[in-house]
């Protein structure tokens, strides 16, 4: 069951009790709310399929476009499931809109979450690179078991883009934030890749664990508290990088913006947010091809 803390951020944090193990439970799956998603998620299904990911669980948010058509088409019944999660609710007393993102984690977590050895939860926007291997089975090794790992992101701007590329995201762009741990808010944050089974609290960006609170890992296996993590001696990308690549192309980002955020009450502070973020990513880059050199050199077919 979910457990509600009574305070401003009503969903932000959930506690839960941990599911219990399945036997045989293995692999890595990935959990991800989509919406509209056709233009970019066959790229991002087929890299995580060829890194190692055994299974999507997709949340989708009203979808009215071809994605889950996509989905299908790519992807067997063994490797997908899809659950429907057209969710608007606020509080009644406060008004504030609920975390949809937050409780479909939880809900992942509660009833899939005994399959596996790990789950990850990113956007269609975010990859997970492997730095040591050709797997996130081989990478996550470097997190020496450790239930509750944290991967700053590595912000990605629009590369000199002004429309969409022809080539795929992964490959396009290569302009970053050189230092993923700089104090800015909205440039500065954290996905997780968990051991379900341990999992005690949920949030979008952080996760408790049973036995070991809000501890966190990089993903070299050094142990920070969840505040802690955000120091410089926090950052790794040794074994594995996460790249979120936030803005894309400008007329791409103008579109993102246009559609704002699900879960947001006010389309202007969203809006207001992303216009920061991509002023600070594009005053700060620096080239980083990791991702371009990996998919070259695994032969990794991005498309159909």
């Amino acid at each position: 069951m979910f457990g509600w803390k009574a305070n401003r951020h009503l969903t932000r944090e959930l506690e839960i009790e941990p599911p219990a193990p399945e036997k045989n439970r293995q692999g890595i799956a990935i959990v991800a709310c989509v919406k509209n998603e056709e233009t970019y998620i066959e790229e991002w299904v087929r890299f995580h399929r060829a890194v190692g990911v055994r299974h999507f669980h997709i949340y989708n948010d009203g979808s009215t476009d071809a994605t889950l058509d996509v989905l299908r088409n790519i992807l067997s019944p063994a490797e997908l499931t899809v659950v429907p999660w057209k969710m608007r609710m606020q509080d009644s007393r406060s008004g504030e809109i609920l975390n949809g993102q937050n409780i479909a984690y939880a809900h992942a977590i509660l009833n899939f979450g005994g399959r596996y050895r790990w789950m990850a939860f990113i956007d269609v926007d975010e990859f997970l690179l492997p730095r040591k291997g050709q797997t996130l089975d081989s990478a996550l090794q470097g997190a020496s078991g450790f239930p509750n790992v944290s991967l700053p992101w590595h912000m990605f701007g629009h590369s000199g883009h002004v429309s969409r590329p022809s080539q795929p995201v992964s490959l396009s762009y290569t302009m970053r934030v050189p230092d993923p741990m700089r104090q800015n808010l909205d440039a500065s944050n954290f996905k997780c890749i968990v051991d379900p089974v341990e999992v005690t609290g949920v949030s979008v960006h952080h996760f408790k664990t049973r036995d070991h609170g809000d501890v966190t890992v990089n993903d070299a296996g050094k142990k920070f508290s969840r505040r802690g993590r955000k120091m410089s001696e926090f950052y790794s990308s040794e074994f594995i990088q996460l790249n979120h690549y936030y803005a894309r192309s400008k007329e791409e980002l103008q579109e993102k913006l246009d559609r704002g955020w699900s879960f947001d009450s006010s389309s202007q502070k969203y809006q207001q947010k992303v216009l920061a973020t991509i002023r600070y990513i594009e005053d700060n880059v620096i080239e980083d091809r990791r991702m371009v050199d990996f998919i070259n050199e695994n032969a990794i077919a991005l498309r159909g």
